[in-house]
C-alpha cells in the first residue's frame, strides 16, 4: 500500500527535524527541502534506518525565485498530503539599516515561496478531499517592534494567508494551520546572531513540544491558528488588546528584546 507524503522545508534542524520524525512515525513518506545537500541527505538517511518510511531530498534555496518555481512544478505532480512550510531566518537591525538584500530574502523565503508551494499542491489536496498545509509562523506575527519589521510582518502574512485560506476550503477535507510558537531551541537563533541572551528560561519552548502542538491541533480539526503554550496564548491575547503604542514600549524595554521567535 502506498504510504502518504509529508514535504517538509528547513527540514534538516529544529522545527522541521522533528516535523519529520513525527510526520515518519505516523507512516508518511517524506520530501526533504533544505539547502545543505550533506546535511539533506544525513537526514533523510537517519529517517529510512529510524522509521522503515521512503525520504527523498530536494535542494532548494527558496530565496531563489527559479529554485523555488522548480520543486512546486514538481509538487504539483505528486499526491501531497501533508505540506509543512517551515524554512525561515530572521535578521536584527531597524529597516533603514539592514541590508535590503536580505529584507527581500526574507519576504521570499517567508512568503512567496510558501504562497507558492501552498498553490502547487492544493489542487490534488482539493480533488483528493483531504490534506493538511503547516505555515509555520510566530507569535511576532501578532507584534511588530524596531528591529524586527520585516520578520513581523512576513510571520503576519503567513498567518493571515493561513486564517483565509482555511474559509476557502472549508468542507473540503483539507486542514490548514498557521503554527505559531514562541521562543523556540533551535538554531535559528543562533544564526540571526541572537543566542539566547537576556531570554529567561521559562519563555522557552522545546521544538518537540511545538510540533506535538501544530499535529494534536491538526487531529482535532483546529483552531487554524496554533499558539503553543498556555503562556504564549495569554501573551498573545494581551497583544491583541493592548494599543499599538503602548505595546511597542513594552516590546522595546522586555529583556528579550534582543532576541526574537
Amino acid at each position: 500500500m502506498t504510504r502518504p507524503l509529508a514535504v517538509v522545508t528547513g527540514a534538516t534542524a529544529g522545527i522541521g527535524r522533528v516535523f519529520c520524525d513525527r510526520l515518519a512515525e505516523r507512516g508518511h513518506d517524506l520530501l526533504l527541502v533544505a539547502r545543505d545537500v550533506a546535511r539533506l541527505e544525513a537526514t533523510a538517511g537517519e529517517l529510512r534506518a529510524r522509521h522503515g518510511v521512503a525520504a527523498r531530498v530536494h535542494a532548494a534555496d527558496l530565496s531563489d525565485e527559479a529554485a523555488t518555481g522548480a520543486l512546486a512544478e514538481s509538487l504539483g505532480t505528486e499526491a501531497v498530503d501533508v505540506l509543512v512550510n517551515n524554512a525561515g531566518f530572521g535578521t536584527t537591525g531597524t529597516l533603514a539599516r539592514t541590508d535590503p538584500a536580505a529584507q527581500q530574502r526574507m519576504v521570499r523565503v517567508h512568503c512567496l515561496a510558501p504562497l507558492r508551494l501552498v498553490q502547487a499542491v492544493l489542487p490534488g489536496m482539493v480533488a483528493r478531499r483531504r490534506g493538511a498545509i503547516v505555515n509555520v509562523a510566530s507569535v511576532a506575527s501578532f507584534v511588530t517592534v524596531p528591529g524586527t519589521v520585516t520578520y513581523s510582518a512576513a510571520k503576519a502574512f503567513l498567518r493571515v494567508l493561513s486564517e483565509g485560506l482555511a474559509a476557502e476550503v472549508a468542507g473540503t477535507g483539507v486542514r490548514v494551520q498557521a503554527l505559531c510558537p514562541g521562543f523556540t531551541r533551535t538554531e535559528f537563533h543562533q544564526r540571526m546572531g541572537a543566542g539566547g541572551t537576556g531570554i529567561p528560561d521559562w519563555a522557552w519552548l522545546s521544538a518537540d513540544d511545538v510540533v506535538a502542538a501544530s499535529l494534536r491541533a491538526l487531529d482535532r480539526g483546529g483552531p487554524v491558528v496554533v499558539v503553543p503554550d498556555l503562556r504564549y496564548r495569554a501573551m498573545v491575547s494581551l497583544f491583541r488588546h493592548l494599543p499599538m503604542r503602548m505595546l511597542t514600549w513594552v516590546e522595546t524595554r522586555v529583556p528579550m528584546r534582543r532576541a526574537r521567535t
